[in-house]
């Protein structure tokens, strides 16, 4: 599906040569209620952080084959279809700097059936784009989670749209939910499996990390047994194992407002074991805020890969444990003490970093969770800045995932996860 805005998130970057950057490049859709022929295409102006384009200077990519202006006036079997969109190249040496960027353009379409005053419409699109750079070379991984497009998927976005979406960023990992993001759980068909993977091969993407649960107040008048939680977490990790997972996020019923969880899930992870042994996929626990680092349900998964020397159990932490700053977005569904602007459970943890680094050797796969960075590739909330040299110099390696959980604003969460790559990847460049 396309963005509804006439200015797509996808597909804003710089272009080269093949060995300087010589411009940039940004999709847009077409503002028309219907397609229209290239040649009734009358040029586009374009000004990115104050800096303007005249209609005749960009060249036009239409369904695959690019053309000046003048090329593309004269066409005669080229059309841009409304499900389609363009690509606009524009051209500047060096290109735009890594961030965000404001876009203002204007497009302009002749419609012969308007009075000939009238006819060349100007449809007006402003807008942020986020140049993303390059991976950089370091042990970490970059890769999304799904709940970073909650509310844009199955409304505005298909599964599809997600693949895209983190391909065209440049990551390489896809985390998902198990119950959120697979037609038919637990038994999805064939076909869509088969979709599944030949979507993983399209894109280019690495299964990550599979969200699951184990809901421990499943009935009003029992909780499960161990064996029953064994066997939730046996039936998601076969799944994982059929779609190309490499670890399981198991998050079990909790007791405490300090998500202490059910004291079955030790007994149900140890008989799941050697299945996760046999399917070569870790079970990871999750540490996440209000639960810090220093704290029994922490030390408790600890001791049990002590005592198990389980290889295939490991940690996965949420970096909303190392928040700083309170964030009112993204609780939806919440309630909140009148005259309280969050609940008390939500207030920020700001875990010491050096936590993190003492627990490092147990810890598998990191969430990068945030909740908003701003235009100048600040993170309001998260302390990267503290965070990523840590992870550096400790030399650990592995997945980064990005989960936004900020404000649910249509399309917002894509652009956010652009931001944050943006951020991380600079960051870790210059170093």
């Amino acid at each position: 599906m396309l963005d509804r805005n006439i200015l797509q998130g996808r597909g804003f970057r710089n272009v080269t040569d093949g060995t300087s950057i010589t411009g940039f490049q940004f999709e847009l859709r077409n503002p028309n209620y219907r397609g229209t022929s290239a040649s009734l295409l009358d040029g586009i102006d374009v000004i990115v952080d104050g800096e303007k384009w005249d209609s005749s200077v960009p060249a036009w990519t239409v369904q695959g084959r690019t053309y000046s202006f003048d090329e593309l006036r004269a066409s005669n079997d080229v059309r841009w279809q409304l499900d389609e969109t363009v690509v606009v190249t524009v051209p500047k040496p060096g290109g735009l700097t890594v961030g965000v960027h404001d876009v203002k353009a204007v497009v302009y379409l002749r419609r012969p059936y308007f009075p000939p005053l009238v006819s060349r419409s100007a449809f007006e699109l402003d807008g942020k784009g986020v140049i993303v750079p390059p991976v950089p070379e370091s042990p970490l991984r970059f890769g999304v989670s799904t709940y970073s497009y909650a509310g844009d998927m199955y409304s505005s976005m298909g599964l599809e749209d997600v693949f895209a979406d983190i391909a065209d960023m440049g990551a390489t990992g896809i985390e998902i939910l198990g119950e959120g993001n697979i037609s038919g759980y637990p038994s999805p068909t064939s076909a869509w499996v088969d979709q599944w993977h030949g979507l993983v091969d399209q894109y280019g993407l690495t299964p990550t990390n599979f969200g699951s649960w184990v809901d421990t107040a499943m009935w009003h008048d029992r909780e499960l047994t161990a064996e029953e939680g064994a066997r939730q977490i046996r039936m998601d990790l076969t799944l994982a194992s059929q779609l190309g997972f490499t670890s399981i996020r198991p998050k079990f019923g909790v007791t405490s407002w300090e998500l202490d969880p059910h004291p079955i899930w030790s007994e149900a992870v140890e008989r799941s074991l050697d299945l996760a042994t046999e399917l070569d996929i870790i079970i990871c626990p999750e540490i996440h805020s209000p639960t810090p680092i220093k704290h029994p349900v922490t030390q408790g998964y600890i001791d049990f890969i002590e005592r198990t020397g389980a290889s295939h159990f490991r940690l996965l932490v949420d970096t909303g444990i190392f928040q700083t700053h309170p964030a009112d977005d993204g609780h939806e569904g919440v309630e909140i003490e009148e005259g309280k602007t969050r609940p008390a459970f939500m207030e920020p943890l700001n875990v010491p970093i050096d936590d993190l680094v003492e627990i490092l050797p147990y810890v598998h796969f990191i969430q990068a969770k945030f909740f908003e960075v701003d235009d100048q590739l600040v993170d309001l909330h998260i302390p990267w800045d503290a965070i990523v040299p840590a992870l550096l110099d400790a030399g650990w390696g592995g997945w980064l995932s990005s989960e936004y959980e900020g404000r649910r604003d249509v399309g917002r969460g894509r652009d956010q996860v652009r931001r944050q790559h943006a951020l991380l990847r600079q960051m870790i460049s210059q170093r």
